[in-house]
């Protein structure tokens, strides 16, 4: 993963306190040029568009190369085309939303939804009579983020925010990531705000370890998450206040959407299947059997 000094946003490198494999190296970018590589993975725009021509050689951007795409358009919903354009890249949306709403032009697109892996020995409790939002700087990104949702909902039903940023709007802080799991399995249900966004690891990793889900029947939640089964979601507010304090009042009802949660995350973000899809996107682009080294702008 490519690195600057001080950590800048998107050069970043192997830092932090994630669980980096073995297998992902730091590399600062004055280093990039001296490596041999298979392929080059984009997930920036700036990256794509222009770093690429600063840190890359002219052979390494022959290379094959595959642009992962987070998010949905923000300038317009249905009709923003996407940066990349180019029928000899590899075009990867994490959710088919993303995909549907994307103008992809003439690159060539595949969906790889997220995997996740959380701790073995951490299971749903609940027994905190409370429900829990996880959001990065919910105040300063406002209305897409469901900041205005939150402010409604947290006056009439017990919740706690966690997530960078989260003192400044009344909230918690940040959890460490080795920490958020079993920090997370004793809430009642976890309440998603944002309205436009792709599909959280947040809202994944709480369906993995069993939680509810309660949010807004938007974007790739309302695939997520089906009403009766692993939570509830809903575009009227008032009646995802109605279904969080029912939560809050029936623990055996939060307990069996529990293990609907634990099911439907099991069976659609396992690691396993996440490993496969990337595996073979890899091998679609290189055309190689064998493992590939990958340069991860991050």
């Amino acid at each position: 993963m490519l690195s600057k000094p001080g950590r800048p946003p998107g050069y970043t490198g192997r830092w932090g306190h994630l669980p980096w494999g073995p297998n992902v190296h730091d590399l600062p970018v004055e280093e990039a040029r001296s490596q041999a590589l298979d392929c080059i993975l984009f997930q920036d725009d700036d990256q794509y568009l222009r770093d690429q021509y600063e840190f890359l050689s002219e052979a390494q951007r022959r290379l094959p190369r595959i642009y992962l795409e987070h998010d949905p358009p923000r300038e317009h919903t249905t009709d923003a085309r996407h940066p990349v354009d180019d029928p000899d890249m590899l075009l990867v949306h994490v959710t088919p939303f993303n995909e549907l709403m994307w103008d992809s032009g003439r690159t060539p697109t595949r969906v790889i939804e997220h995997g996740v892996i959380v701790p073995e020995d951490v299971h749903y409790r609940g027994d905190l009579k409370r429900g829990l939002v996880i959001v990065n700087h919910i105040g300063r990104r406002g209305r897409r983020l469901g900041a205005d949702i939150f402010d409604i909902v947290r006056r009439r039903v017990p919740l706690d925010l966690i997530g960078m940023g989260a003192e400044e709007y009344g909230g918690i802080g940040e959890v460490r990531h080795g920490e958020l799991a079993s920090f997370a399995a004793h809430y009642r249900f976890l309440f998603n705000p944002i309205r436009y966004t792709s599909l959280g690891l947040a809202v994944i990793e709480a369906m993995m370890i069993g939680l509810p889900i309660i949010g807004l029947a938007t974007t790739e939640m309302a695939t997520a998450v089906r009403n009766g089964l692993n939570g509830y979601v809903d575009t009227r507010i008032e009646t995802l206040i109605e279904r969080m304090n029912l939560l809050l009042s029936d623990a055996a009802e939060a307990h069996r959407l529990s293990r609907g949660a634990r099911t439907c995350a099991a069976e659609r973000f396992n690691i396993n299947r996440f490993v496969r899809d990337w595996e073979e996107a890899f091998a679609s682009v290189t055309r190689a059997s064998r493992p590939v080294q990958t340069l991860l702008t991050p």
